[in-house]
């Protein structure tokens, strides 16, 4: 499966393209760009297992970094401080991962 089965298209590319310099990731603006914090509980789980590349139930820091290349190929990686500050803001247990209900809350920030 992947995000364009979840999301529009045009949003993917429109999201990602306000995103393409360095640090100027923002996950509020991203998800509601790109659609997510409009979509269903369902379609933020199926996202969620989207950026859980290994399956771990959580999306772990080195995951983060390539979050933008979940929605499309051509999506850069995220900054190490982009990264940080995306995880800061997700993490609310302070376990440095975000499981499927941290996910689900920051989306709909």
């Amino acid at each position: 499966m992947a995000m364009s089965s979840i999301l529009n298209h045009d949003d993917i590319k429109k999201a990602l393209d306000a995103c393409k310099a360095p640090d100027s990731f923002n996950h509020k603006s991203f998800f509601e760009m790109v659609g997510l914090k409009a979509k269903a509980s369902d379609d933020v789980k199926k996202a969620f297992h989207l950026l859980d590349a290994d399956n771990s139930g959580f999306i772990e820091e080195e995951e983060l970094k390539f979050v933008l290349k979940a929605f499309a190929t051509n999506g850069r990686d995220l900054t190490d401080k982009e990264t940080k500050a995306f995880l800061q803001a997700a993490d609310k247990d302070g376990d440095g991962k975000i499981g499927a209900e941290e996910f689900a809350a920051l989306v709909r920030e």
